[in-house]
């Protein structure tokens, strides 16, 4: 019963931020998992399992919230989905030793990746309602989809950063474009799994755990789209993804590290990902602060008489 509480939890607490940021909802919910063992095919089995019903209620939410752009969703989707089943039956054919270090390789670059990504570098706004072309969007797809199946995740880490990068949609909707998309991503991993591994190492209750949480926190991240700092938000899951992950490559047989060593790295990398989280905050109060002075300084245009 613990588990299924905190799995429950989990679950929650990954939409919340998903559905905040477009990104780790699988990555989250699947380092759990295999931090507490789980195969590795059947840890992204189970967490895409679950997607189908959180995709589905967060997208639901985002659409409600004006946070779709579904040309955007349907030329991102569905490469996506091809990507995901490729990558899923891919994933089914490598046993747990080789599976489970490589994971959490492509988790922790990945973590990397949103950490500096957000931390360092701002969203440009100068190509804001430029139209988002099909050769860039469908290589997109088909790349966030094969490493979202691999790795349990990278749906969000891949697509929305790429995305906001072009500085051609403004956040909410990357976010909500994004999420609602990841429905056929969610769909397409599933049944790669269930082709490659059948039912096994799949508990059903632990799915139907993730789901609540997911399902309980979807219409809040939605709203909370529009409130929270991106660049914050980003930072902070970025540390949380690369602490786990690199906690789970220090623990295999790969890589024999000396137990005070361990906990040198962790220091550090806590370290780091607290300054990253304060260094994006005050790059956030920054940019607030020189907007509200440029509007300030903006001339007034007078009324007609």
């Amino acid at each position: 019963m613990r588990t299924l509480v905190l799995l429950a939890l989990v679950g929650l607490g990954a939409q919340l931020v998903d559905g905040s940021l477009g990104m780790a909802y699988g990555v989250t919910s699947t380092t759990l998992l295999l931090a507490i063992g789980t195969n590795p095919a059947a840890a992204s089995a189970t967490v895409h399992l679950a997607e189908i019903g959180t995709t589905l209620v967060s997208g639901a939410s985002h659409w409600r919230f004006g946070n779709v752009d579904w040309k955007v969703v349907l030329r991102i989707g569905v490469p996506g989905a091809i990507g995901a089943f490729a990558g899923a039956t891919f994933l089914s054919w490598l046993s747990t030793e080789i599976a489970k270090p490589l994971m959490a390789l492509l988790l922790l670059g990945l973590g990397v990746y949103v950490l500096a990504r957000f931390t360092f570098r701002g969203l440009r706004t100068d190509r804001l309602g430029q139209p988002l072309r099909k050769r860039f969007l469908t290589p997109l797809g088909l790349v966030a989809g094969f490493m979202d199946a691999t790795g349990g995740g990278g749906w969000g880490p891949v697509g929305t950063p790429a995305i906001l990068a072009s500085g051609r949609m403004e956040p909410r909707k990357v976010i909500g474009s994004i999420d609602t998309s990841e429905f056929f991503v969610a769909i397409a991993a599933s049944l790669g799994f269930f082709v490659g591994l059948g039912t096994a190492g799949i508990d059903p209750t632990w799915v139907v755990a993730l789901l609540l949480g997911g399902i309980i926190a979807a219409p809040l991240a939605a709203w909370l789209v529009r409130l929270v700092p991106p660049r914050v938000l980003g930072s902070a899951v970025g540390g949380i993804i690369v602490l786990t992950n690199t906690r789970t490559l220090l623990g295999t047989d790969l890589l024999a590290v000396d137990p005070a060593v361990r906990s040198t790295i962790y220091a550090l990398i806590v370290l780091a990902w607290a300054s990253a989280v304060v260094y994006s905050l005050r790059e956030h109060r920054k940019q607030v602060a020189e907007e509200a002075r440029a509007e300030r300084r903006a001339p007034v245009e007078p009324t007609a008489a």
